[in-house]
């Protein structure tokens, strides 16, 4: 995974829409919503979630390696990266949250990343 916090993750921006994911992807393997009222496209190793107006939220993908800009990070010690690099680091229902670096993961649930948008950080912190 190469994030750009808050901006893009791989070749996508936090500026797409559902329309922009299913023309470059084509159709999903399942399209839902989740327990927390997201709208998500799945399509096995990535799953994108947007909210009812159509902002995207959240992208999850499986990350053996994350990559902040020339820092290349195994996810096998991201969760120690993360607690050194950001001191607003919080855990929430299980997942270590990065504000800094605008990411959620299970550090027991390897290799699924989560970047979120920068408005999602106050969501996780409500949690």
């Amino acid at each position: 995974m190469k994030l750009e916090p808050y901006l893009r993750v791989d070749e996508t921006a936090f500026s797409a829409s559902s329309a922009d994911i299913t023309q470059l992807l084509g159709e999903p393997r399942r399209k839902g919503r989740n327990d927390v009222g997201l709208n998500e496209l799945d399509y096995g190793d990535v799953v994108y979630r947007f909210q009812d107006g159509g902002r995207l939220e959240e992208i999850t993908t499986q990350a053996p390696i994350v990559s902040f800009g020339t820092v290349s990070v195994p996810f096998g010690t991201l969760a120690a990266f993360v607690r050194v690099h950001d001191g607003a680091a919080f855990e929430r229902a299980g997942f270590l949250v990065s504000p800094r670096f605008g990411l959620a993961f299970d550090p027991e649930d390897p290799c699924w990343v989560t970047a979120i948008a920068e408005h999602c950080v106050s969501s996780w912190k409500a949690l």
